[in-house]
């Protein structure tokens, strides 16, 4: 199946050199008209962090088959605004980005700078999907890469509801994946793990560093599923970040409590 006319806006966290941006854009290459608006570099854990305390440059360079593809000197975020503000001559018609080296499963999601910049399109009713890869120090993109364009194809088939994206994570083994699910986001994540230095110049400093925390998960957590071979889609919602089931049991009761407290 190929949407060539479509327009889909290509980014990540780990810089545009990075093998897994290489591999996203050529599993898609074929099917799509393609822009890549990424940081200059790399930019893991930047979340939804943007610049505004110096100047933003963007940087044309070259690209095979000649894609248009920019860097930008900031966050996953500012690549997002920019690449639709100043870059895009069309509006995109959605925003795929990574594949992230390493996971995005869990909580982990909160720091993703890859997640980050899908939820900025989401801001914008873009439809969006982050992928990334359960495996830091190896890992598979190109077993990856297969699975790209039937999911992209699938969000566009069958849209889930405005401000909604899919977090795709791939499974670390080489062995066989055992299929694709529908997920729900786990609640693993990294806690950090300072290490303390000496500066040469007498001082102390630390390096945060981390190590991945396990929580007891749910048979259908993406944490679970992704160690038992599967590649995991979970849909997430990033538009309503109100906790409606504590506003509709506590509002009238809060109200009433500070109707005569009021300065």
């Amino acid at each position: 199946m190929t949407h060539k006319q479509l327009h889909l806006l290509l980014t990540n966290d780990d810089g545009i050199q990075a093998p897994g941006l290489y591999n996203l854009w050529r599993a898609l290459k074929d099917h799509f008209d393609l822009t890549i608006v990424a940081p200059a570099h790399e930019q893991s854990g930047a979340g939804l962090s943007i610049t505004t305390r110096r100047p933003l440059h963007i940087k044309e360079i070259v690209w095979e088959g000649c894609t248009k593809a920019y860097q930008v000197d900031g966050t996953p975020a500012d690549c997002i605004k920019l690449a639709i503000n100043v870059i895009c001559k069309t509006h995109p018609d959605m925003i795929a980005s990574g594949i992230n080296q390493g996971a995005n499963s869990g909580r982990n999601i909160l720091y993703s700078g890859t997640v980050a910049g899908v939820i900025e399109g989401t801001m914008r009713g873009l439809p969006g999907v982050a992928f990334s890869c359960d495996n830091y120090e190896a890992p598979n993109y190109e077993r990856a890469a297969s699975y790209v364009q039937p999911l992209v194809s699938y969000l566009l088939a069958n849209p889930l509801r405005s401000g909604s994206f899919l977090n795709v994570t791939f499974p670390d083994h080489n062995g066989p994946v055992q299929g694709i699910k529908m997920a729900k986001q786990g609640r693993s994540y990294w806690v950090e793990d300072p290490e303390e230095r000496l500066h040469p110049g007498g001082h102390l400093y630390y390096w945060l560093g981390g190590q991945h925390i396990r929580h007891d998960e749910h048979e259908e957590s993406d944490t679970e599923l992704i160690k038992e071979g599967y590649v995991t889609a979970v849909p997430i919602q990033a538009q309503e970040l109100t906790d409606l089931v504590q506003f509709e049991h506590r509002k009238k009761a809060f109200d009433r409590w500070f109707i005569n407290d009021v300065p």
